[in-house]
């Protein structure tokens, strides 16, 4: 009896896309916690490339698509965007992706609500071990011109993120779509959180209670936001980051740095900021816990990135060692083929080849 022989996953398109959706639950559960880079998350699990490319063809298509202008060659750019969507692999992440946030901000709401010294704290725990991220982007040593533009941004972010709220009341359609085009930019960059980014404009709160409400009108606003900001806004910085690379990285490292006095677990109604007061050791705790969580992610991206080389570099050693196995087989055939009437000549000469002793021997 043999041992029945294992079906690829191929053959098994069901399990592809479970393992597609687990990856996006987990994607969407980071997006909900802000600290935590939704991007890390895709490198970790390896979708982050599929998620980028995916989503800019879609960007382009729906844009395409829906553009008055350009008639039937738009359209046909558009089918050819569509076209290149991985569709077996975007859909699964995305929905795995929005039933975690659903669920997850059913869970973080009433914590937020409950203990908010608290979570801040986990939250400035993991805010703070994430601006290793950005700055080490930056590579290499910082120059005294981007230590001081970095300086500067924190000082903005600090000052902005200090400012008296305004008197409670529902944010502006306008502004949550806003915010939302520049949160998305967390998928882009791996170690930026699109949550912290929605924290400290104080429409975290909002958002969370939206999605737990289902204020359709909100959410809508919201996603439509973040299609435009995929489109527009992440493509403004990707050119920076092209153009501008190192200064772009040195500014966002400022900016999480700076902001993260909206995350100091102590503070009054009006953004005061207190000193610490009761579960000053729980508070130091949970920071150290974030940071921790933020740290093991980082590892393991890491991790995933010296993989990926490795695989890399041996595949191309394999196709150098192909080519010059080739190259050597042809160098040993013109070889061949340069000694050949030389040899049968000095073999005849000689007597050496096996007709010329077979006559001799006849005689």
């Amino acid at each position: 009896m043999t041992a029945a022989r294992p079906v690829p996953e191929a053959d098994r398109p069901w399990l592809t896309r479970a393992g597609m959706a687990l990856r996006g639950a987990l994607i969407g559960l980071a997006e909900i916690v802000p600290g935590v880079s939704g991007g890390t998350i895709a490198l970790v699990v390896g979708v982050y490339e599929t998620i980028i490319r995916s989503a800019g063809h879609l960007v382009r298509a729906v844009v395409l698509g829906l553009s008055v202008w350009g008639g039937a060659e738009a359209r046909a750019a558009a089918r050819e965007h569509a076209a290149q969507v991985r569709w077996g692999a975007l859909l699964p992440i995305g929905a795995g992706m929005l039933t975690a946030i659903v669920v997850g901000a059913r869970v973080l709401e009433p914590v937020l609500e409950d203990h908010p010294v608290q979570a801040r704290a986990m939250f400035a725990g993991l805010i703070l071990a994430s601006l290793v991220v950005p700055a080490r982007m930056v590579g290499g040593r910082w120059r005294p011109v981007e230590v001081l533009v970095g300086v500067g941004a924190a000082a903005l972010a600090f000052t902005l993120t200090g400012l008296p709220p305004v008197a409670q009341q529902e944010p502006g359609l306008g502004v949550v779509a806003l915010a939302a085009a520049f949160a998305v930019c967390a998928l882009v960059l791996p170690g930026v959180s699109g949550s912290f980014l929605l924290l400290t404009v104080g429409l975290y709160e909002p958002t969370l209670a939206a999605v737990n409400d289902l204020d359709l009108a909100y959410l809508g606003v919201f996603a439509l936001g973040a299609v435009v900001g995929l489109g527009a806004f992440v493509t403004g910085l990707q050119w920076l980051l092209d153009r501008h690379h190192r200064l772009t990285l040195v500014v966002m490292t400022g900016l999480m740095a700076g902001s993260l006095r909206a995350l100091w677990p102590w503070q009054a109604d009006d953004r005061t900021l207190l000193a610490p007061g009761d579960g000053l050791a729980g508070a130091v705790g949970l920071a150290a816990l974030g940071a921790a969580i933020v740290v093991v992610l980082l590892v393991a991206e890491a991790r995933t990135r010296d993989r990926d080389h490795l695989i890399e570099a041996e595949e191309v050693a394999e196709v150098l060692d192909v080519e010059s196995d080739v190259e050597s087989d042809v160098e040993s055939d013109v070889d061949a083929g340069d000694a050949g009437p030389g040899t049968g000549a000095r073999d005849a000469g000689s007597g050496s080849d096996v007709p010329g002793h077979r006559r001799g021997t006849n005689r």
